[in-house]
C-alpha cells in the first residue's frame, strides 16, 4: 500500500501544555505497527471518548493520539492469513483510542488478533451503533444467563438512557424479559418504552439509603452506574437474582453489606469488553446480529461527522446523549 497516501484523522496532542484536539493530514506510513490495514468507515462516540477528548480522565497513555475506542470498515491490506483486503471488519476494545491509535481515522492500522468479522446480516454504520456499549450490553445479558437469575420477574437496567442501557432494555425485551429502565430524564420515557421497555422509574428510587435488606423486586439487573444504585439493587434482588455490573457513572465507590450474598444468594458479577476473549466477542456479535434489527438500531443512532466529536463530548459527558452516537470519519 501506498505509504505517502493521505488521509484525515482526529489528533490529540498537548500544545503549550493544554490538550488540543483537531483534525490532521497524515500519511498511511505514520501508522503504527500492525499487520491489518483497515480503511474506516465508522467509528462511534462512548463516555470514555469523551473523557479522552476533553481531557478530563486519565484515558490517554501518550501523545500524539488519535481517539475513538470503536471502529469497522474494510481490509486495504494485510500480512495475516486471518483477514484478506475487502473483508469487512469490526474493532473495539484492546486499548485503541487510549494506548494505541484509534477509530477517529480514515484509516488504521491495527493486530489481525484484535479484530471480529463483521456478522453477514449486520452493516459497518449499525456495527457502530453497537460498538463498545452494545457489546458490553450484550455480555451483560450472557453474564446473566450464565449465572442465573428468576426469569420470571422483573429485569432493571440502570442508566437506561445512555448506550449500554439503551441495548440492554431492547435486548432483554427481544428475549422476552419483562425490563424496567431506569433513568432521570423525563424526555426519555417514550423512547425506552419503544425499545421494549415495560416499566420506567426515576433513577433516585434505586440510589437511596436504606436497610440492609428491603422488599424482593428484581430478578436481575444491568448496572452501568456503581455507587449508591449498585448498593440499592442488591439490596432489593430476589433470591438467588444476579447483578451485572460494568460501569461507574455514579461513583466508583459503593457500601453495602454482606446480607443480600448470604442470605438471599445473590451474585454480583462483573463484565468488561475491553480484553475480552475474541471468541466471546464473535458469539456475542453474532447474538446481537440476530437480536438488534436495522430498524431499531436506526432509532438509537445519530451519525455525525468527525469535525462534530470535540462537541459531542462535551455532551456525553454532560449527559445530554441519547442512545448512541456513530461518526462518520469520512463526512
Amino acid at each position: 500500500m501506498d505509504r505517502d497516501k493521505n488521509f484525515r484523522a482526529l489528533v490529540l496532542d498537548h500544545v503549550d501544555g493544554k490538550l488540543r484536539a483537531e483534525i490532521k493530514s497524515l500519511k498511511i506510513g505514520d501508522l503504527p505497527e500492525g499487520d491489518v490495514v483497515i480503511r474506516v468507515s465508522y467509528s462511534s462516540l462512548n463516555y470514555k471518548d469523551g473523557l479522552a477528548v476533553t481531557g478530563r480522565g486519565k484515558i490517554v497513555r501518550s501523545y500524539p493520539m488519535i481517539p475513538g475506542i470503536d471502529l469497522a470498515g474494510v481490509v486495504e491490506s494485510s500480512n495475516s492469513p486471518k483477514f484478506q483486503p475487502g473483508d469487512p471488519v469490526i474493532l473495539t476494545g484492546w486499548e485503541i483510542g487510549e494506548k494505541y491509535w484509534g477509530g477517529y481515522s480514515q484509516y488504521a492500522r491495527a493486530k489481525a488478533d484484535w479484530l471480529v468479522p463483521l456478522p453477514r446480516s449486520m452493516e459497518l454504520k449499525h456495527a457502530m451503533s453497537i460498538g463498545t456499549a452494545g457489546l458490553t450490553a450484550m455480555l451483560c445479558v450472557m453474564a446473566l444467563e450464565e449465572h442465573g437469575f428468576p426469569t420470571e420477574r422483573e429485569v432493571v437496567v440502570t442508566g437506561a438512557g445512555g448506550g449500554v442501557g439503551s441495548i440492554a432494555v431492547a435486548i432483554l425485551s427481544k428475549l422476552g424479559y419483562k425490563v424496567v429502565a431506569s433513568t432521570g430524564r423525563k424526555d426519555l420515557h417514550s423512547y425506552l418504552k419503544d425499545l421494549g421497555a415495560h416499566d420506567i422509574i426515576d433513577r433516585e428510587m434505586l440510589s437511596q439509603d436504606g436497610r440492609p435488606l428491603e422488599t424482593q423486586r428484581w430478578g436481575a439487573a444491568v448496572d452501568t452506574v456503581g455507587g449508591k444504585t449498585l448498593a440499592g439493587l442488591l439490596r432489593s434482588l430476589s433470591y438467588r437474582g444476579t447483578v451485572a455490573a460494568c460501569g461507574l457513572a455514579g461513583g466508583s465507590d459503593f457500601c453495602t453489606s454482606v446480607f443480600p450474598f448470604i442470605l438471599r444468594g445473590v451474585k454480583l458479577v462483573g463484565v468488561e469488553s475491553v480484553v475480552c476473549p475474541v471468541e466471546t466477542r464473535i458469539q456475542a456479535w453474532d447474538r446481537l446480529s440476530h437480536l438488534l434489527s436495522g430498524d431499531i438500531l436506526d432509532r438509537i443512532t445519530e451519525v455525525h461527522p468527525l469535525s462534530e466529536v470535540p462537541r459531542l463530548s462535551e455532551e456525553i459527558l454532560k449527559g445530554r446523549v441519547r442512545g448512541r452516537i456513530v461518526i462518520d470519519v469520512n463526512a
